[in-house]
């Protein structure tokens, strides 16, 4: 290898796959961080598009007689905007100096045997990607249930409601548990994204005193849902005095402040 003007050694083109590639190596650190950086780079005039591949830098510890691995068992993506990937701080750069006898990488001859091995990798054929949303349009819904002390329904669903552009609707169990109503949010085309949303059951008394639960993660298995099985008390929606219930009205709200949003090939 010979040094080349910016600092580091770059080694002869060695073809993987019909690729041309090159092995550099940065003494003193591509960030002069006092670290040994190691880089693979793709000539990028040999192809379009992505190139994917597997890349291990290694170096032989002569006391020991083994060798030390840094290995990306991700495929690292190469394009011709993005010939060069590597490990800024793959070493201290001391472990590479003649005063590092036990611990340290030269020989006896002051020489040291660093390498690199490129496995291509094809395309992905199955990908997945994924975003967040948290500029949600029409965030909240309020639910009204009339006649809530004739509901003996196990449950009861909500109107559909658009937020964010997706269908949603809300599913009460009236008697949950047995001492719980039970409250879930549910995505109507039974998407099982991440979310984040607050439930309430309003309190037509005061709104300091709003039942509200936060939900943010993904579907709940047993409903397909976000919500909870122990929401509130039957018995604070039974006492009259406690203002959740007003006029056999019980007022149920979601807002739903992000859910992700995935793309994925077929």
């Amino acid at each position: 290898m010979d040094l080349v003007e910016d600092g580091y050694y770059e080694s002869r083109p060695f073809n993987v796959d019909g690729f041309s590639w090159t092995f550099l190596i940065y003494p003193t650190g591509i960030e002069k961080n006092g670290y040994v950086s190691l880089y693979a780079r793709i000539d990028n005039s040999s192809f379009f598009g992505d190139v994917y591949a597997e890349i291990k830098f290694f170096v032989y510890h002569p006391f020991s007689g083994l060798y030390l691995y840094s290995q990306e068992f991700e495929p690292v993506m190469f394009h011709p905007f993005k010939p060069e990937w590597g490990v800024a701080k793959f070493q201290p750069a001391s472990l590479f100096d003649k005063l590092a006898v036990t611990n340290g990488y030269l020989t006896k001859d002051g020489e040291c045997e660093l390498g690199i091995d490129v496995f291509f990798a094809p395309p992905f054929n199955n990908w997945e990607n994924f975003t967040y949303d948290d500029h949600i349009s029409d965030p909240i819904f309020n639910w009204h249930l009339t006649s809530f002390s004739t509901r003996y329904l196990d449950s009861y669903t909500s109107d559909t409601f658009s937020s964010g552009g997706r269908n949603w609707v809300l599913k009460v169990y009236p008697s949950g548990n047995g001492d719980y109503l039970s409250l879930y949010l549910l995505s109507e085309p039974n998407e099982k994204d991440y979310v984040r949303a607050t439930l309430r059951v309003l309190n037509q008394i005061s709104s300091n005193n709003n039942v509200e639960k936060h939900v943010e993660g993904w579907a709940n298995a047993a409903e397909t849902g976000w919500g909870f099985e122990e929401f509130i008390l039957i018995s604070d929606l039974k006492d009259r005095t406690k203002g959740f219930v007003v006029g056999d009205l019980l007022e149920i709200e979601v807002e739903i402040m992000a859910f992700s949003k995935t793309k994925h090939s077929i």
